[in-house]
C-alpha cells in the first residue's frame, strides 16, 4: 500500500497541530514548509520539507516554494489514469492524498493599514494554486481550507483511511469560494487604492455569510444576511445582538434604514421605522425627549416598529419605549436598569452598535439587485451647504426656520420618495412618502399632522412640479418650505410661496429614495 502524503502549509494555524496529529496517526506521511514545518516539528510531529520533494530550496524571502512539477504533479496526478500514473512514476512525483491550505492574510494586512509593499507581499500565489489544483482533483484529493473543517476530515481519514468522496466535492466547492473571495479582495483593493477606479468593467463582490435567516421578506422565500469587508462605521453589520429572537430579513432592512437615518443628527436624536421607512424623527436634549418627540409624530404606525437612539438607552426611555410592542430596539449601548426593564420582553430584540453616539457617514456604494444584474451607486451622504442655499422668496426665514429646514432636509431624503415632511422645534410633526404623486405625499401628511403643523418647515425630496403642494402646506400653516427648486415651474412655485407669506429655500441637492 502506497503512503498517503499530506501537504501543509497554512498562514492560520489554530487548531493545526492537533489535526496534524490525527493524519499522522492515521497513516499520513507529513510534507510542509516555512513556519508550518517548524510548528509541526516542535510539536513533536515528524515533517518531510517540501525542498526535498522538489531538489529546490525555498527562496526570494519565501515567494517561491510550492510551484513545482513534483507538487503539483503530486496534486493534480489522476489515479484512474495510467497515464498520470506513468508520469508521476518516471519523475519521481510522490501522490499527494490531502492539501491542507489557507492563505497569506492578506485582508488583515489591509485593514491594519500596512504600506503597498507589505500588502503585496501577502498576496498568496502558491496557495490558490495548490487549493485550485486539489479542488479540480476532488476525485482523488481532500484539500482543507479552514480549521473549522479539521475535525471532520480527521474522523474520516481515521475512520476509512481518506476523506469520503462527497466530503471531498463539499471541501472543493468551498476551496473555489475560498479562493475566488481571496481574489475579489485583492482586485477590490487595488480598484480602489491603486486604480481609484469605483466603476470598473467587471466588479468583483466579496461577503461572507453572516448567519442564515429564517425567511426572506414573506414566509416562502428563503434568505441569508452576509457581511462585506470591515468598514469601521456603525452599521447593522457590526452590530451586537444583546437580548431577544433572531433578527429577520425585515428587521435587518429596517435596522439599517433606522441606523443611517439617526446617523445624521449631532443631538440625541430617534428615528422610529416602520416598514423600511420613518414615522418619526426627533432630536432632544436627552434620549427620552427625542424618544417622546418622535413617537408623537405618529402615534399608532410604530406599533411593531423599530427604534434606534443615537444615545446610551437609560431606564426611563427604556420604561418609556417598552410602553408599545416593538420589533427591536437599536443603540450604542443599554445602561444596566434600562436592560432590566427591556430584557423582561423576551421577544423584543436589542442591537448595540458601537459607535452610534457618533455623528456622520462614511464613503462607498450602494448595490440594488435587478433581476439578471445590479445597480451601482455612491452612497447619499452629501452633507448639505448651507451657505448655497438661496432664499427665492420674498418673506425671509427666521433662524429658527433654517435650524429645522436643516433638519428637515436631513431627515426627508431617508423617507420613501416621493415624500415630504414637516417639522417644528426638530422634531417631525408629519410624514408623507412612497407616493406617485408629491401632492399625494403632502395631503398624507397634512392628514395625519392635522393642527400640529402650524408654523412648521416643510421639506421635500425632490421640487415641486406644481404649485398644488405648496398650496396644501399653506392651508395646513406651513410657515417654511427647503427642496431642491429646478422645476420649469419654479417662477409658479415661488409665486405661491409669496402668496401665502410662506419662506421658501432651494438647497439644490435632490434626495430621492427609491
Amino acid at each position: 500500500m502506497r503512503t498517503f502524503h499530506a501537504l501543509f502549509s497554512v498562514s492560520d494555524k489554530s487548531g493545526l497541530p492537533d489535526f496534524a496529529r490525527r493524519i499522522a496517526k492515521a497513516g499520513g506521511q507529513i510534507l510542509s514548509t516555512g513556519g508550518t514545518a517548524k510548528l509541526l516539528r516542535d510539536s513533536g510531529l515528524a515533517v518531510k520539507d517540501v525542498s526535498e520533494v522538489t531538489g529546490f530550496p525555498e527562496m526570494m524571502d519565501g515567494r517561491v516554494k510550492t510551484m513545482h512539477p513534483r507538487i503539483t504533479g503530486g496534486v493534480l496526478a489522476r489515479r484512474q489514469n495510467p497515464k498520470d500514473l506513468e508520469s508521476a512514476a518516471k519523475h519521481d512525483i510522490p501522490l499527494i492524498d490531502l492539501v491542507v491550505v489557507n492563505l497569506y492574510p492578506f485582508e488583515q494586512t489591509v485593514a491594519a493599514g500596512a504600506p503597498l509593499a507589505e500588502v503585496l507581499e501577502n498576496i498568496d500565489i502558491g496557495g490558490p494554486t495548490l487549493i485550485r489544483s486539489a479542488a479540480k482533483n476532488y476525485h482523488d484529493v481532500a484539500v482543507v481550507t479552514s480549521p473549522g473543517q479539521y475535525d471532520l476530515v480527521a474522523s474520516e481519514i481515521e475512520a476509512h483511511g481518506h476523506a469520503t468522496l462527497a466530503t471531498r466535492e463539499r471541501l472543493a466547492a468551498d476551496a473555489f469560494a475560498h479562493t475566488a473571495r481571496y481574489d475579489a479582495i485583492i482586485n477590490q483593493y487595488f480598484r480602489s487604492k491603486v486604480l481609484d477606479e469605483d466603476f470598473p468593467r467587471y466588479l468583483s463582490l466579496s461577503y461572507e455569510k453572516a448567519q442564515d435567516l429564517r425567511y426572506g421578506e414573506n414566509s416562502h422565500q428563503r434568505a441569508a444576511f452576509y457581511k462585506g469587508k470591515p468598514t469601521g462605521e456603525p452599521s447593522v453589520v457590526n452590530a451586537r445582538q444583546i437580548h431577544g429572537k433572531e433578527l429577520s430579513y425585515n428587521n435587518i432592512v429596517d435596522a439599517d434604514t433606522a441606523i443611517e437615518a439617526v446617523k445624521e443628527f449631532a443631538r440625541p436624536s430617534c428615528v422610529i421605522i416602520k416598514h423600511a421607512t420613518p414615522s418619526g424623527i426627533a432630536s432632544a436634549d436627552s434620549p427620552l425627549g427625542a424618544y417622546q418627540a418622535a413617537y408623537a409624530c405618529d402615534t399608532y404606525s410604530p406599533f411593531g416598529g423599530v427604534i434606534a437612539l443615537n444615545r446610551e438607552v437609560d431606564r426611563a426611555t427604556a420604561e418609556e419605549m417598552g410602553k408599545l410592542f416593538l420589533e427591536l430596539i437599536i443603540a450604542p449601548s443599554f445602561g444596566a436598569e434600562a436592560l432590566a426593564v427591556l430584557q423582561a420582553k423576551k421577544n423584543l430584540r436589542l442591537l448595540e452598535v458601537p459607535g452610534l453616539a457618533t455623528h456622520g457617514h462614511y464613503g462607498g456604494l450602494m448595490i440594488k439587485s435587478v433581476v439578471g444584474g445590479l445597480v451601482v451607486q455612491d452612497r447619499d451622504i452629501l452633507e448639505p451647504d448651507v451657505a448655497k442655499w438661496k432664499v427665492v422668496s420674498r418673506v425671509q426665514p427666521t433662524e429658527a426656520q433654517m435650524r429645522d429646514m436643516l433638519f428637515a432636509f436631513k431627515a426627508v431624503r431617508h423617507i420613501r420618495s416621493n415624500s415630504v415632511c414637516f417639522v417644528k422645534d426638530e422634531r417631525t410633526v408629519a410624514i408623507g412618502g412612497g407616493q406617485t404623486a408629491r401632492v399625494d405625499a403632502t395631503r398624507i401628511a397634512v392628514l395625519k399632522g392635522g393642527t400640529a403643523l402650524r408654523g412648521s418647515v416643510m421639506a421635500s425630496d425632490a421640487f415641486f412640479p406644481f404649485r398644488d403642494g405648496v398650496d396644501e402646506a399653506a392651508e395646513a400653516g406651513v410657515a417654511a418650505i427647503v427642496h431642491p427648486g429646478g422645476s420649469i415651474r419654479d417662477a409658479e412655485v415661488i409665486q405661491a410661496a409669496d402668496e401665502h407669506g410662506i419662506a421658501m429655500v432651494f438647497t439644490g441637492q435632490r434626495s430621492f429614495r427609491h
